[in-house]
Parts: structure tokens; C-alpha cells; sequence
């Protein structure tokens, strides 16, 4: 895995030729770094194949979430509707390279996590979409497990200790394989 795959991910844009790469800018000063969501899936034994893959896939994925909700590491863009369309294209990005590496378990995993951290964002809480990733980037890595998927039930119907519930399983996955 790269020490900095927010760079790796500009790099993969720009390498794209996309019209994304052709308004690429700068990147946001001082948001180098690992992505936790995308180490915490490429850590484990589902992406020991080619975690480095794994990790811009999920980064890719998780900058778009960023870019929809106004936090973005690898790409500065000020207008809102071309930030909204950046994050759609690195969702796609991300999605695509997985679906190269044959894994629908993880773009299952990504496509919840998507729509929890929406369902998050729109009930105000900011926190629940940071669990929702970090069990996302467990299952992706892990496997799909029952303790991730029921607390993904009680987040869905709105469960106000949700957000505990996810914590708790992401923890649980990944403990109790490397315990």
C-alpha cells in the first residue's frame, strides 16, 4: 500500500484523461495522508491479492463522498455542481476498478455505505456517515458479516444507538479475525 494514495488517486485522474483531469487544480493543502475507510479495507484478508488496488478503489470512492459533502483531500473544486459531478465520476472510478478485480461483495459493501452516509447527511449526523464508512471499509476488507449487517438495519431505520452499533461490529470484524 502507498504511504499517500490521495496522491495516487490524482494520479490515477490525471492518467484517466477524463475531463476530470483536465480541471484537476491543485490539491487541498495538508490532506495527504491515509484514507482510514480505504486501509481499513485494503488491511484485510479479502484484498491480500492486490490491497493496493483495493485502497485506491476505496479512496476513489470515498474522495467522492467527500466532494458531495464539501470535505474533498485530492481535489479542490469551489463551484458545488462540478464538485457534486467530480464526486459522481470518482464514485464510478472507484466502483469500476473493483468490478476489474471481480468484486461485487465490496461494491455491494460501498453502494451501502453510499447510501447510509446520504441517509446521515440528510438526518444532520455527521457521525453516523463516519461509522458507516469505517464498517464499510470492515466488510470490504473482512468479509460481509452478520453484526455489520444488522447494525446497517438499525441505522436504515433510523435507530438512534445505530451508531454504536456500527462502531461496535466494525470492531468486532476486525478484532476477532486478527485476535
Amino acid at each position: 500500500m502507498t504511504a499517500d494514495p490521495i496522491a495516487r488517486l490524482r494520479a490515477a485522474v490525471l492518467a484517466s484523461g477524463s475531463a476530470l483531469a483536465a480541471v484537476l487544480g491543485d490539491a487541498p493543502a495538508g490532506q495527504a495522508g491515509p484514507d482510514e475507510p480505504a486501509r481499513l479495507a485494503a488491511a484485510g484478508p479479502r484484498a491480500v491479492a492486490d490491497p493496493a488496488e483495493f485502497e485506491l478503489a476505496v479512496t476513489a470512492v470515498h474522495e467522492g463522498y467527500r466532494l458531495h459533502y464539501g470535505s474533498p483531500r485530492a481535489l479542490a473544486i469551489d463551484d458545488p455542481d462540478l464538485a457534486l459531478l467530480a464526486g459522481d465520476h470518482l464514485y464510478a472510478l472507484g466502483l469500476a476498478r473493483l468490478a476489474d478485480l471481480g468484486d461485487l461483495v465490496a461494491i455491494g459493501e460501498l453502494a451501502d455505505v453510499i447510501a447510509l452516509s446520504a441517509q446521515a447527511h440528510a438526518a444532520g449526523d455527521e457521525a453516523l456517515a463516519r461509522v458507516a464508512w469505517e464498517a464499510g471499509g470492515a466488510a470490504i476488507g473482512w468479509g460481509r458479516d452478520a453484526r455489520i449487517e444488522a447494525a446497517k438495519d438499525r441505522a436504515r431505520a433510523g435507530d438512534p444507538a445505530a451508531r454504536a452499533a456500527l462502531a461496535d461490529a466494525a470492531h468486532a470484524v476486525v478484532e476477532g479475525a486478527t485476535s
